[in-house]
């Protein structure tokens, strides 16, 4: 994040009127006071940059403005310096109250609409007041992207902030929700990885699956080299080699074989997991897998498939990764099944929710997904890491993500 210029961060403005609390919701965002908070009207009297990094979308800039209606002897001068935010902001935060919305708030959505700029709209101080129905149908025909929030109650931010990365994921312009390289970024120019790619009834005929493709094209397209090996001939092609190779990948069913062939010193990893990171949310996955231990027998675990497709024998998703789940928790669960871009509506009720790689999903779309789990308080993890998890051998196959491999220890020493 810190080595991220300011011209490829994601710029958001905060507007509003004067004492609104525009500061106080940036530092709830923040979970720290990083723009100075007063009851007095106009204490942010410039524009107030923070950058921080807001998962899952990454490096962004907020841009803390000072108050529309300010009315002081440098107001002309401060409006001008707001008003510029207008072309810089890729997205605008309009912070209100309860049933007030004037000609300021109008001006805002006026001047988001000139420069095509989503509007998220937040509802402050709801400690104090509750917006009515008539005013959040009004402020819904405005902008349909609206949240309601109280900045002085700390306990309430985990609530408010999830809210509000909803919100941005939906309206977050798409070039900053292009995903990270595949395997690009864990190898060096010039280096080399493995891929042990299974053939079985799986594997298409005379081709390899989507993920494999695109994890050898993304080796390709940042100057690196691959190697494809059947994980039977794998530790026979690692002692051809005159020297190890930079990154292990594998399917995640023979995880533990790769494992086990592996030299400690070389990092890797499995195609699923690589995917989690690229088209969601790696650490909420990570999460997801530590909660896995808290399962009992009787607990429900949906699992959610993005596509529909013909189960084959021993399918991982509806036989393999249920039988697996059934052997960790030593009894039996109730696990169902869907298919498609559509959650159950009873999706509260399940404790795990274990997703498939997402190929067929945009990142938006997944992103999506695991805030809307997020809200019901389930955890989701997806294939790979849960295999992985299952088997024993997570803590290795997140070794070329420290950030990830971090936070799973300290979950792990939280239960």
């Amino acid at each position: 994040m810190n080595n991220t210029p300011k011209s490829l961060r994601l710029q958001i403005g905060l507007f509003g009127r004067t004492n609104v609390g525009k500061s106080s919701f940036l530092n709830l965002i923040a979970g720290q006071d990083v723009a100075v908070t007063s009851p007095i009207a106009g204490t942010t009297t410039d524009v107030v940059e923070k950058a921080m990094e807001l998962l899952p979308l990454g490096p962004v800039t907020f841009l803390d403005t000072g108050g529309l209606d300010d009315a002081s002897e440098l107001a002309e001068l401060r409006i001008k310096r707001t008003q510029k935010i207008f072309q810089r902001a890729d997205v605008i935060v309009l912070l209100t109250e309860a049933d007030i919305w004037g000609e300021f708030e109008a001006y805002v959505m006026e001047q988001a609409g000139k420069q095509q700029t989503p509007v998220i709209v937040v509802i402050n101080k709801t400690d104090m007041r509750q917006p009515s129905p008539e005013f959040l149908e009004r402020i819904r025909a405005a902008s349909p992207h609206v949240m309601a929030c109280s900045c002085v109650q700390p306990e309430q931010r985990d609530r408010a902030v999830n809210a509000f990365k909803g919100l941005m994921i939906d309206v977050c312009p798409q070039e900053f929700l292009t995903p990270p390289a595949l395997i690009g970024d864990l190898l060096p120019p010039g280096g080399l990885a493995v891929l042990v790619v299974p053939i079985d009834l799986q594997a298409p005929k005379g081709r390899l699956i989507l993920p494999q493709v695109q994890t050898i094209r993304d080796a390709l397209d940042n100057d690196a080299a691959t190697l494809i090996v059947k994980e039977r001939e794998y530790a026979y092609a690692l002692s051809l080699l005159n020297r190890p190779p930079d990154l292990v990948v594998c399917d995640s069913q023979v995880v533990m074989k790769m494992v086990a062939d592996t030299p400690k010193t070389v990092k890797c990893t499995t195609f699923s997991i690589l995917f989690a990171r690229y088209k969601g949310d790696l650490l909420e996955n990570v999460r997801g897998a530590a909660a896995l231990d808290r399962l009992q027998p009787g607990d429900k675990v949906l699992i959610a498939e993005a596509c529909s497709h013909h189960a084959l024998e021993d399918d991982i998703g509806r036989v393999k990764i249920p039988r697996w789940l059934r052997q960790h928790v030593g009894g039996d669960m109730q696990i169902d099944v869907c298919s498609g871009r559509d959650y159950p509506d009873n999706l509260a009720d399940y404790r795990a929710i274990v997703h498939c790689g997402a190929c067929m999903l945009t990142r938006r779309e997944m992103l999506a997904r695991m805030h809307t789990a997020r809200q019901t308080a389930a955890p989701v993890v997806n294939y790979g890491v849960c295999i992985s998890y299952l088997q024993g051998v997570l803590e290795r196959a997140l070794s070329p993500f420290p950030a990830a491999l971090e936070l799973y220890q300290q979950e792990r020493r939280n239960l």
